[in-house]
């Protein structure tokens, strides 16, 4: 892997890690479009490559939400010391988060070389990723965003977690499949992407670590250190900036623009795909 590929593969995981157009697709579907995936040498450290960036976004989201996360670990360790483990409404936030990320780590766990294996199927991947735009239309329509994340249940965190585990599926989009969720609970929009934002933290954590594994395997790993270091720290910056983008944009115009958006894209790669 080139440190130029490495570049626009940190821009483009910067650009989709937080927009509902699934991050995963893309970084299968931009080197397939310009046949990168046909080198061995890229082949070989692709998928933990593809996991590895994600720690970028990651630092992003940290960093973006770090008022946040340093209140809500306040409140749960206070909360554990009292015995009063959901006395304040950050501590409760944070064991929802908890909640909510345990069915796509079960599932993950469980189905790891399944999802993996769709990793190397673009058609499939544009497929889905066309077809995902169903739940972008439809939580539009049925959501009432009423709801404030102040709001949020047991139930809530449960269900909108059972959502993340569709983005396992390349295609999907875990922010979009978790903002769909929060708004099929009737919550608002920017509550929604905060909460899933928030979500996506130990999500992404854990894929990095299992995917470190995968790259220990490598032969001669640590040469794949260097581009690994470029797209991370390139998808740092300009994942932080698509957080403040997309929390703006939600508090004021609905998705359907990132719903077609899917169906375009899929659509093309899909033609191309028949093509080829």
């Amino acid at each position: 892997m080139t440190l130029f590929q490495s570049l626009l593969l940190g821009l483009v995981q910067g650009l989709t890690e937080f927009l509902p157009v699934s991050s995963t697709a893309h970084l299968i579907l931009v080197p397939w479009l310009f046949g990168w995936d046909t080198d061995p040498d890229f082949a070989a450290t692709r998928f933990a490559f593809d996991i590895l960036i994600q720690w970028g976004t990651l630092a992003a989201v940290i960093v973006y939400f770090w008022k946040d996360l340093l209140a809500i670990a306040r409140a749960v360790i206070t909360g554990l010391i009292r015995r009063q483990p959901f006395e304040t409404a950050e501590a409760r936030l944070g064991w929802l988060i908890v909640v909510a990320t345990i069915p796509a780590a079960l599932i993950g766990v469980l189905f790891k070389d399944f999802f993996e294996g769709l990793h190397h199927e673009p058609a499939i991947v544009a497929a889905i990723l066309l077809g995902a735009a169903v739940l972008i239309f439809g939580s539009e329509r049925l959501g009432k965003r009423t709801r404030n994340i102040e709001s949020l249940t047991w139930l809530d965190a449960l269900i909108v977690g059972s959502t993340q585990a569709l983005a396992l599926l390349p295609g999907v989009s875990r922010s979009a499949a978790t903002i769909c969720g929060g708004l099929v609970r009737d919550l608002e929009r920017p509550a929604a992407a905060r909460f899933s934002f928030l979500m996506s933290i130990p999500a992404m954590l854990g894929a990095g670590v299992l995917a470190l594994t995968d790259l220990f395997d490598q032969p001669n790993f640590t040469s794949y250190l260097p581009p690994l270091a470029v797209g991370t720290v390139v998808a740092a910056i300009v994942g932080f900036f698509s957080i403040h983008w997309l929390l703006g944009f939600l508090s004021k115009r609905p998705m359907h623009i990132f719903g077609w958006y899917r169906v375009v894209v899929g659509a093309f790669c899909l033609m191309l795909a028949f093509v080829r």
